[in-house]
């Protein structure tokens, strides 16, 4: 058992809920916080405001400063500059012990010589709760998790995914105001991992609490979080819901790392007038898709150098090209061949060799349950998208 782990254990008890903030209030305000290691600057100026009852995940690549903001939150680092603020008070320099936060570490740092009900009632005996209330709240905390009839295993008795629910129960027995969680499912296998995201959704819903993720799973953020901040290099990239990462990413960076992206770089060629009935578009002529038609983004660009992102499953193959009278699907027409193949049930990916030389992905459904519909490699075909499946990006 870590100094870490046992001090998280030991949150500050709180008999008495703490009064909720306003609704226009965060319950966690981040600002211009600091952390260097030396030199290194593991957390660089990172702002941000979290919301009472928001399941709130920090998305990003090993060394971007995540876990190093979880463990400034918990109390275990302390920042070199800004301020930590829960529900309206700086806790930047206070114990882990003292403030209403609680961690679930990655590999659960249960201790091994104790059953499953001491373990989850550790944190509160030290807190000197009386014997009857850690009994009531120890069963509630099994019940929750689902482990009746576990109580008296030891931590090598169970299973990864009871050992997961055994920190859990732990984590949450203190009733804590923010319950952090350092990759919590990185070592459940696949099937396990996605019924237990769905478990800690339901359940967050369930307690109210407001829950902060750490993780470098992109389909994991993307399931569980109301909103993911995505980071690098010490710094939000993006605080952004899902969808709205996926879909309008606001930088090429965030683009590329949330999901797979076609990306053409090019210039935006001076505006013609369009059709009334037209919606307003961009062309961009690209070294490797020639000229590319975007619809008009709402943000206004002030570079001619961008880049063009196109998502794999906006783009249709065929063999022949779109088949629609309406010309306006067909204005992003590239041909080229099939090289790549993959099949992963729900879903086939393509590669497409383009005229160019530059190489093109497609994501396709697949509704049929034979291949009906399917491209082999060295196969020719005319793939298309329509000016509102593009994104533009500035450099």
């Amino acid at each position: 058992m870590t100094e870490d782990a046992a001090k998280a254990a030991t949150d500050a008890d709180s008999p008495k809920p703490e009064p909720q903030p306003a609704a226009d209030t965060p319950l966690l305000r981040i600002e211009a916080v600091v952390k260097k290691f030396g030199v290194f600057r593991a957390v660089d100026g990172l702002s941000l405001d979290i919301r009472a009852g928001e399941f709130f995940a920090l998305l990003g690549p090993s060394g971007c400063g995540k876990t190093t903001l979880l463990r400034m939150l918990a109390g275990f680092e302390t920042p070199d500059e800004g301020r930590i603020l829960l529900d309206g008070k700086d806790i930047a320099q206070v114990p882990p012990h003292v403030r209403p936060v609680n961690m679930m570490f990655q590999n659960y740092a249960l201790f091994p010589h104790l059953s499953v009900r001491d373990n989850i009632a550790f944190g509160l005996k030290r807190a000197h709760m009386p014997r009857p209330e850690i009994k009531t709240r120890v069963a509630e905390m099994i019940a929750l998790v689902k482990l009746e009839g576990l109580e008296k295993r030891k931590p090598d008795q169970l299973s990864g995914g009871q050992r997961q629910r055994v920190a859990l129960a732990r984590s949450l027995a203190r009733r804590p105001q923010v319950l952090l969680l350092d990759e919590p499912l990185a070592a459940l296998d696949k099937r396990l991992r996605e019924s237990t995201q769905l478990e800690l959704m339901e359940l967050q819903r369930r307690l109210g609490l407001t829950f902060i993720i750490v993780t470098h799973d992109q389909e994991e953020a993307m399931t569980v979080a109301g909103r993911i901040g995505v980071m690098d290099a010490g710094r939000l990239e993006q605080v952004a819901s899902p969808r709205e990462l996926y879909e309008a990413p606001r930088s090429r960076w965030v683009a590329e790392f949330v999901g797979d992206i076609n990306l053409f770089e090019g210039q935006i060629e001076p505006r013609e007038s369009s059709r009334p009935t037209m919606a307003p578009r961009l062309a961009i002529a690209t070294r490797d898709a020639g000229t590319v038609h975007v619809a008009e983004p709402s943000r206004p660009i002030a570079k001619t150098t961008v880049c063009v992102a196109i998502r794999p499953e906006k783009v249709k193959l065929s063999r022949r090209g779109p088949a629609s009278s309406d010309n306006t699907t067909a204005l992003n027409r590239l041909e080229g061949v099939v090289t790549d193949v993959g099949y992963l049930g729900g879903v086939t990916t393509y590669k497409v060799k383009l005229d160019s030389g530059a190489v093109l992905r497609s994501s396709m459904a697949n509704t049929a349950r034979l291949d009906l519909d399917a491209y082999s490699p060295s196969q020719r075909v005319v793939a298309w998208f329509s000016p509102d499946d593009c994104v533009v990006l500035e450099q």
